[in-house]
């Protein structure tokens, strides 16, 4: 028993003893460690605050993606009504740089303008005939009055007329202002009057006609279309008065290089009977050299006998030119030409002519190739360079963008062994650029600034 007690008494002993060491042991260990410990803690407590933190902000993320939704579908609604009323602003406004050039497809095919003249005409007709039957306007209900149908009847037709006054006023402002750079806006701007006119229409019920607004749309057309006929009749008219002008210029000088040559005829030939008479009175050495002055006499006559008769037959045979092939690349740039037709003896004078007609440089000869069949040989050239013509509007037009290679082989096509010369001179223009760099020079110079050189019009190598 006092064994039991006293091993009992032993152990709790030396367990008291193993605990108070252990004890101690962590004391010193947590001292040790002490600033590891406090570490650990505020990174758990960062950890923590972090993790709250980037809740908040994917929280606030999902806000701003909700609010950045609805402002786009609030701007694409607002961009909508904003188009809206642009377009709206363009039918009424007349600002070219805010209309979108369309191509207009000609609806008419009329050969002249007293045609699209008696169509105009026809339609308006039309148009009174609705409305003396009652069939430009349509009203769905049978209105009373005061009990009264004829009050009601007499009521629809006063709105009637109302409408029709103020939708005619619409489409009159509309046509008389058409123009090519409008149409497609009047068209718009009547087709707006017709649905707004009835949409006011709807509290009485009545409308316009389908059939009264097309031919309203197609007197427009029609007008628009009158118009530009007009404008291709003058251009048809002033291109024959040229032509005209052109050719008296060109008989004008066949004729007076006709005169010259009969009247160098005429010298030569009394100058010719004269040395002939001298002959039988003259011997040796001076008849030698009256013989010689005889003969350049003969040549000379034969000369001026041929002059007059090229004169003649040119003068009949009008299809006789010569078809120039010229460029400015001061005025116009390269790789632009101009193919025309001239009849005169001196084609070079026409050419002179356009270098004179409002442009700032001389044009610059690539080819004068003579033809018995000039007007030929120009429309052959002409067709063969219709991909490259500069204005697509009037067939007319004689300016072409072009390699000057591909008209050489082409023109060596229809008319063989032609010679063109390649490189333009540009006289003027290139004199004219030198002395502008010249200034430029000399003004950076002045006031020191570096002089900034255009880059190279060719590269310093192919590779």
């Amino acid at each position: 028993m006092t064994i039991a007690l006293v091993f009992s008494a032993a152990l709790i002993g030396l367990l008291l003893f193993l605990s108070i060491k252990q004890t101690l042991q962590a004391k010193k260990l947590k001292d040790e460690y002490k600033d590891i410990i406090d570490i650990d803690a505020a990174l758990a407590r960062r950890n923590d605050e972090l993790a709250s933190t980037n809740q908040t902000i994917e929280r606030l993320k999902a806000d701003h993606e909700t609010q950045k939704a609805q402002l786009n579908q609030d701007y694409s609604n607002k961009r909508v009504i904003y188009e809206n009323l642009l377009a709206e602003i363009s039918v009424l406004e007349e600002n070219l740089e805010n209309i979108s050039y369309g191509l207009y497809k000609p609806h008419y095919d009329f050969g002249t303008s007293d045609e699209f003249k008696k169509n105009i005409e026809a339609i308006r007709e039309r148009q009174k005939q609705l409305i003396k039957n009652d069939m430009a306007t349509y009203c769905a209900v049978k209105w009373t009055v005061s009990d009264s149908k004829g009050e009601g009847t007499k009521m629809t037709k006063h709105y009637s007329k109302l409408m029709l006054r103020a939708f005619n006023g619409e489409c009159d402002a509309a046509i008389a202002k058409v123009s090519w750079s409008n149409i497609g806006n009047m068209e718009a701007r009547i087709e707006r009057a017709y649905d707004a006119f009835n949409k006011l229409g709807t509290t009485h019920q009545i409308v316009l006609t389908k059939e009264y607004y097309n031919l309203k749309v197609e007197e427009l057309r029609l007008e628009f279309e009158l118009e530009e006929k007009l404008h291709q009749e003058k251009e048809e008219q002033r291109r024959i008065r040229e032509q005209m002008r052109e050719e008296e210029k060109a008989l004008r000088e066949m004729e007076k290089a006709r005169k010259e040559a009969e009247d160098e005829e005429e010298r030569y030939d009394k100058a010719l009977e004269r040395a002939k008479a001298e002959v039988a009175n003259t011997t040796g050495k001076e008849l030698d050299a009256l013989n010689e002055k005889i003969k350049a006499l003969e040549e000379s006559l034969q000369k001026a006998s041929e002059r007059k008769e090229r004169a003649i037959s040119q003068a009949q045979l009008t299809k006789l030119g010569h078809i120039y092939i010229i460029s400015n690349i001061g005025s116009f740039g390269d790789h632009v030409y101009k193919i025309g037709m001239t009849r005169r003896l001196e084609p070079l004078e026409r050419v002179n002519e356009l270098g004179d007609a409002s442009v700032p440089f001389d044009f610059d000869v690539h080819a004068m190739i003579y033809s018995e069949n000039a007007p030929e040989l120009e429309s052959a050239l002409h067709k063969r360079l219709e991909h490259c013509r500069m204005n697509l509007v009037n067939p007319r037009d004689e300016f072409f963008g072009v390699s000057i290679d591909e008209i050489e082989a082409i023109v060596n096509e229809l008319n063989p062994n032609t010679q063109l010369s390649k490189i333009p001179e540009a006289r003027e223009y290139r004199t004219t650029q030198s002395i502008r760099e010249a200034r430029a020079k000399q003004a950076a110079q002045q006031t020191g600034q570096e002089v900034v050189k255009e880059p190279d019009r060719f590269p310093t190598s192919l590779s």
